[in-house]
């Protein structure tokens, strides 16, 4: 239950900011706009607000903005998309796509200022049984405030620092309550892991970024997670890169174990998503706004637009290739989730 949850409403705010972009720059330039929907289907709830429809509909897979002249009626409203400058269409189009990278870099400020990053803590979350730190009487709950006499702020810290000097004996300061204790610890060589440790877990705490830091640090994220989706899609066309698209199903799964592992990774997977969503769009696929854009970008060249119709009939086609595309991806996430096939 929980995965349908938040599946429903992680992709809900990625359809609603979408829309919400088109419909805000439509609104800015006096275009008419009919409709505002999230959903597909019969309607749940509606609400007119200065000559707009605002809809919530059963079927939560999408949503729309009906702008008036867009569907390829022909009209002679002034304030209707066809009639409207080139460059105003343009915008009401790039909108989506642009919003969508706007909410990306908003969730990953949200998480890097506010939810915070998870990183290791200096308190001892569990004791290796036979290992050196629980053999000389560290306990669960001891914080780790130094090692050979340097102040440790971080889990990192510690790791690094017994790395460090593995082949001698540390001298690790603890605070336990209120007191504070002093321990001896030599590390010990795991075979296994192929490095030395003193046998001990830390627990996890949140690092926050200062505001203008997690700003920064949100529009880098934003930057390389766009780069690497081009990246990646240049690996695919090329053959570098074997198909393996996730579908709904299995975005749907990731995004439930993302709820179930707290509030960081559910918003940092949504603002990967949106991000994708964004990127996806702007490919010049009948029906997603890329092929708009591209559309426009012809009209202007030839000075003149495309017959409604025949972009009509444009579009149908992308509808139908893209329901294909979904029924595929659909069927490979239910082979992997299922191993049949």
């Amino acid at each position: 239950m929980l995965t349908v949850i938040a599946w429903i409403a992680v992709f809900g705010v990625l359809v609603a900011v979408h829309e919400l972009g088109h419909l805000l720059v439509a609104k800015s330039f006096g275009m008419r706009v009919d409709e505002y929907s999230l959903g597909f289907g019969p309607g749940l709830a509606k609400y007119r607000y200065h000559g707009t429809q605002y809809s919530l509909r059963a079927i939560p897979l999408g949503g729309y903005v009906r702008i008036g002249g867009m569907d390829g009626e022909k009209t002679a409203d002034p304030n209707d998309y066809p009639n409207r400058p080139l460059w105003q269409r343009v915008l009401v189009i790039f909108a989506g796509p642009v919003m969508n990278l706007l909410l990306a870099f908003v969730l990953y400020v949200i998480v890097l200022g506010w939810v915070g990053l998870p990183v290791a803590s200096t308190t001892i979350e569990h004791l290796i049984a036979h290992y050196p730190a629980a053999a000389h009487g560290l306990r669960v709950g001891d914080r780790i405030v130094s090692i050979d006499g340097q102040r440790v702020s971080s889990g990192t810290a510690i790791s690094a620092l017994i790395s460090k000097h593995a082949h001698q004996t540390l001298s690790i300061g603890v605070v336990r309550g209120r007191r504070h204790f002093g321990f001896a610890i030599r590390p010990r060589y795991d075979r296994s892991l192929k490095r030395y440790l003193i046998g001990i877990e830390l627990g996890t705490a949140m690092a926050h970024l200062a505001p203008l830091a997690a700003i920064k640090a949100g529009v880098v994220q934003t930057v390389q997670l766009t780069g690497s989706w081009f990246v990646a899609l240049y690996q695919l066309i090329t053959g570098q890169h074997a198909f393996d698209l996730m579908g709904p199903v299995g975005i749907a799964v990731t995004v439930g174990e993302a709820a179930r592992a707290g509030w960081y990774y559910l918003l940092s997977l949504a603002a990967v998503l949106s991000a994708n969503l964004a990127l996806f769009n702007i490919l010049p696929v009948p029906v997603l706004d890329g092929s708009r854009l591209f559309l426009l970008g012809v009209e202007g060249v030839r000075r003149r637009a495309m017959d409604p119709v025949r972009e009509s009939m444009i579009h149908l086609v992308g509808i139908v290739f893209l329901l294909l595309f979904v029924v595929f991806v659909t069927y490979h996430d239910i082979v992997h989730y299922l191993h049949i096939g």
